[in-house]
C-alpha cells in the first residue's frame, strides 16, 4: 500500500527562471538523475521523486529558490526537457506540467505507451483519476494548476501535482508512487505537502472507506437532485476524525537562508569531506581541468542528492549552499562553479556507463565521507560561510536575476 510520507508549507511566488539558470538547471537535474539511474535503477528515481524533502532538497542543489513553490515547476520542467530526449535510452519519460502542458498529459501517455510497449491508455486513465482524488475527494482548498507524470518504460510512475491556496498565498504538492498502489480512493498518496488550513475533507483516507460508499447507496436510492435537496436541510457537520500526525517540513515565508534552516553539522561535515578528498580523489582521480576547492564542496553536495537517506533532507536550505539561487539567496548562482559540477559529474556518468565506475565512484565516497566527518567536524558560522561566499561571488561568476556580480578586493579560483 502506498503511503503519506509528510507536508510541508510552500509559500507562493511570481517570477520566472532566466534561461541561463533553466538551461543549466536541465543540464544538472538530468545529470544527477542518471547518476541515480545508474547507482539504484529506475524505481529509485521515482522513489525520490515521490519523497517530498528530496523533491525539495534536488530542487534547493539545482539553484532554485529553496523554499517556494515554484522548485516544483522548475523540477518538472528541467527534468521533461532534459529525459524526455533521451527516453528511448534512460527508459524514462515526463508528461504533463503546468497549466496546459498539464492537460496534454493524457496524450503523452498515450505516446509514450506506444513508443515503450505499456499500456498508455490505462495509465491516462490513472493520470486522470489522480488529478480528481487531489482536487474532488481532497476537499482542502487548494486548486491545482500542475500535474506531472514520470513513468519508466516498466509501467511504474511517480505522480506530482500542486495546488495554490490565493487567499493564505500558499501552495500545497501532492506525490503519489505506484509502487504498492492497490487502491486510488484508500489513503494512495506516497506525500502530501502541505499546512493544514481549516477543516479538509479527505474521502481518500482509509477510514472513509464507509463514508464513500454510503454516498453511492444514497445516490442510488435517492437520486442526485432529491439527495442535493436531502443536503440542503442538513445541519453542517462534525469534523472528520484528526488523522495521524505525519512528519511536517514547514517551509517559511522568509527568502534568506538563516541558521534555523540549516543543520549546521552537517554542513560541516561536508565542509570537512571537500576539504579531505580534494587533494586526493579530485585532481588525481577525476583529472578535469580548472576543478577546485569551491567545486568540490558543491560536489560533496550533489552527491548527498545522488545517494543520501531519506532522512538527510531535512533542511533543504542547505543543498542551496552548492549553487545559491537566483535571487541571491542565499548568494548569487556562482556560474563558474555550477559549470564545473556539470562538467565533473557528467564525465563520470559517462564514464561510468562504459563500465568504468571510477570517478562516479569518488563521488559516492565523498558523500560517504561527508556522513562520517559530521560527527565532529567543525567549521565557521552560516553567516560567515555565507559573507565568504559572497565576497568572492565575482570570481565565481556570480550571477542573479539582478545581472552579474561586481568584483571585490578578495578573489580565489573556482
Amino acid at each position: 500500500m502506498a503511503r503519506r510520507a509528510g507536508s510541508a508549507d510552500l509559500p507562493l511566488h511570481g517570477g520566472r527562471v532566466p534561461a541561463w539558470l533553466g538551461e543549466r538547471m536541465t543540464r544538472l537535474g538530468t545529470v544527477i538523475a542518471e547518476a541515480i539511474i545508474l547507482e539504484y535503477g529506475r524505481d529509485e528515481l521515482l522513489r525520490r521523486l515521490a519523497h517530498p524533502f528530496w523533491f525539495q532538497s534536488f530542487g534547493a542543489v539545482m539553484g532554485m529558490d529553496w523554499h517556494s513553490s515554484g522548485i516544483t515547476t522548475s523540477v518538472i520542467g528541467s527534468l521533461k526537457r532534459g529525459l524526455n530526449p533521451r527516453a528511448g535510452e534512460l527508459g524514462i519519460q515526463v508528461c504533463g506540467g503546468r497549466g496546459k502542458h498539464s492537460r496534454a498529459t493524457p496524450a503523452e501517455l498515450t505516446a509514450a505507451g506506444d513508443r515503450a510497449g505499456f499500456d498508455g491508455l490505462e495509465l491516462a486513465r490513472a493520470s486522470r483519476l489522480v488529478a480528481k482524488v487531489d482536487s474532488a475527494a481532497v476537499q482542502d482548498g487548494f486548486d491545482l494548476y500542475l500535474h506531472g507524470f514520470i513513468v519508466t518504460d516498466d509501467g511504474a510512475w511517480t505522480v506530482v501535482q500542486q495546488g495554490m491556496n490565493g487567499d493564505s498565498r500558499k501552495a500545497r504538492r501532492y506525490h503519489w508512487l505506484s509502487e504498492g498502489l492497490t487502491s486510488f480512493v484508500d489513503a494512495p498518496h506516497a506525500a502530501i505537502e502541505g499546512q493544514r488550513q481549516g477543516e479538509i475533507v479527505n474521502l481518500a483516507d482509509r477510514r472513509a472507506a464507509a463514508s464513500r460508499q454510503a454516498q453511492l447507496d444514497l445516490l442510488a436510492d435517492l437520486g442526485p437532485d432529491r439527495l442535493a435537496k436531502e443536503m440542503a436541510l442538513l445541519r453542517p457537520p462534525s469534523p472528520p476524525p484528526a488523522q495521524g500526525a505525519l512528519p511536517h517540513l514547514d517551509l517559511p515565508d522568509h527568502h534568506d537562508v538563516r541558521p534555523d534552516d540549516v543543520i549546521l553539522r552537517r554542513l560541516h561535515g561536508t565542509l570537512a569531506a571537500a576539504a579531505e578528498a580534494g587533494p586526493k580523489d579530485f585532481p588525481e582521480l577525476l583529472l578535469v581541468p580548472g576543478v577546485g576547492a569551491r567545486t568540490v564542496k558543491s560536489l560533496a553536495m550533489v552527491a548527498e542528492v545522488i545517494h543520501g537517506a531519506p532522512c538527510r533532507f531535512s533542511d533543504p536550505a542547505r543543498y542551496s549552499l552548492a549553487h545559491g539561487g537566483k535571487d541571491r539567496h542565499p548568494y548569487p548562482v556562482p556560474t563558474k562553479v555550477y559549470d564545473k559540477t556539470i562538467g565533473v559529474l557528467k564525465a563520470a556518468v559517462e564514464q561510468a556507463r562504459l563500465g568504468q565506475d571510477e570517478k562516479l565512484g569518488a563521488i559516492r565516497r565523498l558523500d560517504e565521507q561527508a556522513r562520517r566527518l559530521e560527527r565532529h567536524a567543525t567549521g565557521p558560522s552560516l553567516d560567515a560561510f555565507m559573507a565568504e561566499e559572497r565576497a568572492r561571488s565575482n570570481d565565481y561568476g556570480g550571477r542573479s536575476i539582478f545581472g552579474w556580480e561586481p568584483p571585490s578586493l578578495k578573489s580565489a579560483g573556482a
